[in-house]
């Protein structure tokens, strides 16, 4: 059976050391001011991009990649003799899906399209991350690319992120607030809780970062509780936070998390610094 290759999109913020022992494919998005769009994943200085994003009027423009940027990546492993899933940010907010859509079209007018299996993940960052590692399980069981992308939808099924922000403006300038825009004009400072699906969508307010992280962990202890254990933790400039979340987490699962991973420039340009959160999918999904 032809060995099955992962393919990725830069947002899906594995620590770059996992991702190549993984043998993860990327496929960057792209990001900059003005005049400016580089490759994400050639962004090296996300504290600099971060302290840029707080002092900046406008907000960076973010774009998917071509259509050419997935072949340049799929067919170099087609030759190979590869079968390829490709799974990438989710369509409601990224065109990203789209254009590896459109890019097997192309494929499949030669004959090889049916050899790529591409995936919506409906998620990003670390939630991708761990739909990711189930991906690379299958895999490596010898699993065919259709077994390998059924494995990954299944763990998406079970997949919960949650995620808290400092603030909605980020969001907001940059159009991609979803449902989350009904907690607009609120004369409260609060926290937002969100999740992401298909789009951004909020799950619950609160008063404080303290009562944000407590949240978390309340999160953390519902999916423990339903066999979901494998775990990781996200943020975005707040390390040392990060750090505690995962600790006390790892109390509550009885395990170190999978990864814990900094969200990039692409996907920080919407959120802003000060992201936390934390998710897990089944154990099953990672054998």
């Amino acid at each position: 059976m032809a060995r099955v290759a992962i393919v990725s999109d830069s947002t899906n913020y594995l620590p770059r050391e996992l991702a190549r022992q993984l043998g993860i494919h990327e496929v960057s998005l792209y990001v900059g001011w003005g005049d400016e769009r580089v490759r994400e994943s050639t962004i090296a200085d996300t504290p600099s991009f971060y302290a840029r994003l707080r002092e900046e009027a406008q907000l960076p423009t973010t774009s998917q990649p071509s259509i050419g940027d997935f072949l340049s990546v799929w067919e170099p492993l087609l030759e190979e003799g590869c079968q390829i899933v490709s799974v990438h940010l989710s369509g409601g907010i990224s065109g990203t899906c789209e254009a590896a859509r459109q890019a097997k079209a192309i494929l499949e007018e030669h004959g090889r399209g049916d050899q790529v299996e591409v995936l919506d993940s409906r998620t990003g960052c670390g939630g991708m991350g761990l739909v990711l590692l189930a991906a690379c399980a299958a895999a490596r069981s010898g699993a065919s690319h259709q077994e390998v992308a059924e494995r990954a939808r299944g763990a998406r099924a079970e997949l919960e992120m949650w995620f808290s922000i400092d603030t909605l403006e980020y969001l907001r300038r940059g159009g991609r607030i979803g449902k989350a825009a009904a907690w607009l004009g609120s004369t409260l400072k609060v926290k937002p809780i969100l999740t992401l699906g298909y789009e951004i969508t909020p799950v619950e307010r609160v008063r404080t970062a303290r009562r944000a992280f407590e949240r978390l962990l309340d999160h953390a202890r519902e999916l423990h509780d339903r066999g979901a254990d494998g775990f990781a933790v996200q943020h975005i400039q707040a390390a040392a936070q990060a750090q505690e979340l995962a600790g006390r987490a790892s109390e509550i699962f009885g395990r170190e998390p999978l990864f814990i991973s900094e969200v990039g420039p692409v996907i920080g340009t919407y959120t802003g610094p000060g992201l936390l959160g934390v998710g897990a999918i089944p154990e099953r999904f990672l054998a």
